[in-house]
């Protein structure tokens, strides 16, 4: 049974951070950290993370944001982002919007030009 499951079952206990701390390291802390502060958002299409640097689309393993794209793809591995939501699926702890994510990125491109 993956860490992930054992969340979803009892919730984001003591023992489960433990245990997302030894499996992930400091990443596995962010990542809890993250979804406490309320940093992820469902859209339709994607989970969104409010990140240090910038909001990155998460979908299953893939993330948008530099650790992964440059490092993380390369050597393997997931980034906080991706460990955050993955928590936030099993706990329901993340906010729901009911708009695609595509949308509201659209309409931002436009407003720009």
């Amino acid at each position: 049974m993956s860490i992930f499951d054992d969340i979803e079952k009892d919730g984001l206990t003591p023992e489960n951070e433990k245990r997302l701390a030894l499996e992930f390291g400091a990443r596995g802390k962010k990542a809890i950290e993250t979804v406490r502060s309320g940093k992820i958002k469902k859209y339709k299409d994607f989970f969104v993370v409010q990140g240090s640097t910038g909001d990155y689309i998460v979908e299953e393993d893939f993330c948008t944001c530099n650790d992964y794209l440059y490092r993380l793809s390369v050597k393997g591995g997931v980034c906080y982002h991706s460990i955050a939501v993955r928590i936030a699926n099993a706990t329901g702890e993340y906010e729901r919007v009911e708009e695609w994510y595509t949308d509201i990125i659209s309409k931002d491109r436009k407003s720009v030009h």
